[in-house]
């Protein structure tokens, strides 16, 4: 008589309600993946082998305890640094005590040196290159831990102005307009009879500006204001053809001699020449990226002068009111950081409070081929095996890596319902298997008692 068969159910069965009791108490556990129990039968074994019609079984034991690796659902959180896989892939967190482990919970934080780390204080890997001193990390470079620069973003001295928009094809040049008071000429500004050093400041020398703040090395602004001065046809000027002056700080324009109104420095002066259908002339004269205007030093005390070019391509000349629709600049103040947002690449985008965005680093994706031979150690981790299939980290959203959900959290893969009937299903198993022990011991019981 045996009790063998009875006793291994009563093992698989006590097994499995284990699992499915730590599948309940982790429902709200972040990233957890459930585990199932996978049952094998078993027979003994004899050197002379065995008849297959009369051969029976020796119970039942637990083969394997297999997670579950689907899409847990996503939770919003509205935290920018909690974080959610969507797809395949496992966060790779550093330890100092260890090699890298894995998680799929990404509920992050930052510390007081700027390291993204987990609740248990491990840090968060990425992709993230070396920063100068003084200057921003660039998002690329060998794995490291992820780290939030402290520094401010540094002022950057304005090199390039941009400018679009639309100057009216029905003007005409301040002379023709103004011919009573300028006189018989089409030089910008024309002293009107005031103090030279002033008379640029008469609406009536120009057909149109328009002014942008601007930045030097040290982060100071300054105002560079423009004006389109249309060119007088019967005093020998071309059709279609403007001239572009700029003032620095409101003060005199460049280029020309305040005390007689002409031109001096004809290198500084922009000549915008538009064809029939109201497109611009390209290549522009005047200056540009390789021959750009270097502004007086004497406007930047302290700071390294300013030289600019300004691109005028998007400029068109139709008969309509006069327009800026772009009007944009390469320069900026220093400012601190202001806050973090994640994409769905992995990127790590600093907001600082003088505007800019800047690309800090990028987080790094781990897949494997055989997740289940993936080694729990807990706290949501796991490491890799030799059977796992390691394969090299991977940007979010490259090959079968899955795409990051910034302000979300994974929830655990638990579904409830089935586990509470699978509770029951081991339940009931446990019970039948006690009975088949209790019966072979009243059987036992029968035998003893014979006389």
């Amino acid at each position: 008589m045996s009790f063998q068969q009875g006793l291994s159910g009563l093992n698989v069965s006590s097994k499995a309600l284990d699992i499915i009791s730590n599948n309940v108490a982790n429902t709200n556990t972040v990233g957890f993946k459930s585990g199932g129990a996978i049952f094998g039968d078993v027979y003994a074994a004899s050197l002379t082998g065995s008849v297959s019609g009369t051969q029976v079984g020796a119970g039942s034991t637990l083969g394997a305890v297999r997670q579950s690796f689907t899409q847990g659902n996503l939770t919003t959180t509205n935290n920018p640094l909690d974080l959610a896989i969507n797809g395949d892939g496992f966060f790779i967190i550093g330890r100092a005590d260890g090699p890298n482990v894995y998680t799929r919970n990404g509920q992050f934080e930052l510390d007081k040196d700027g390291f993204i780390i987990t609740p248990t204080g491990e840090k968060l890997m990425g992709f993230q290159s070396p920063a100068a001193v003084g200057q921003l990390p660039s998002p690329v470079g060998g794995l490291k831990e992820v780290q939030i620069p402290i520094i401010g973003s540094l002022p950057q001295t304005t090199s390039r102005i941009d400018v679009g928009g639309n100057l009216d094809a029905n003007s005409l040049s301040p002379a023709e307009a103004y011919s009573a008071l300028l006189g018989n000429t089409f030089e910008f500004p024309r002293p009107l009879g005031v103090p030279a050093s002033d008379a640029w400041r008469d609406a009536r020398t120009y057909n149109f500006s328009t002014s942008i703040e601007v930045f030097d090395s040290l982060g100071k602004s300054h105002e560079f204001s423009f004006y389109f001065v249309k060119e007088n046809v019967s005093q020998g000027g071309a059709q279609n053809t403007w001239n572009v002056f700029t003032s620095v700080d409101g003060d005199y324009p460049l280029g020309v001699d305040p005390l007689t109104g002409a031109v001096s420095d004809p290198s500084v002066l922009w000549t915008l020449t538009f064809n029939e259908n109201g497109t611009i002339q390209t290549p522009i004269v005047g200056p540009s990226a390789t021959s750009p205007i270097n502004v007086p030093a004497a406007y930047t005390p302290g700071a390294s002068p300013i030289s600019f070019y300004t691109d005028f391509s998007s400029m068109r000349q139709i008969g309509g009111p006069y327009l800026i629709t772009e009007l944009t600049q390469n320069g900026y103040t220093g400012g601190e950081l202001a806050g973090v947002s994640v994409g769905r690449d992995g990127v790590l985008t600093g907001r600082y409070t003088n505007g800019e965005t800047v690309a800090l680093a990028q987080l790094a994706i781990q897949t494997f081929r055989n997740p289940n031979a993936l080694n729990s150690i807990g706290n949501n981790y796991w490491e890799a095996t030799l059977d796992s299939g390691l394969t090299a980290p991977t940007k979010p959203g490259e090959g079968v890596a899955g795409v990051i959900s910034s302000g979300m959290v994974e929830d655990a893969n638990v579904e409830l319902t089935q586990e509470l009937v699978q509770m029951i299903i081991q339940q009931r198993n446990y019970q039948a298997n006690a009975q088949s022990i209790k019966a072979q011991d009243q059987i036992l019981q029968t035998l003893v008692n014979l006389r």
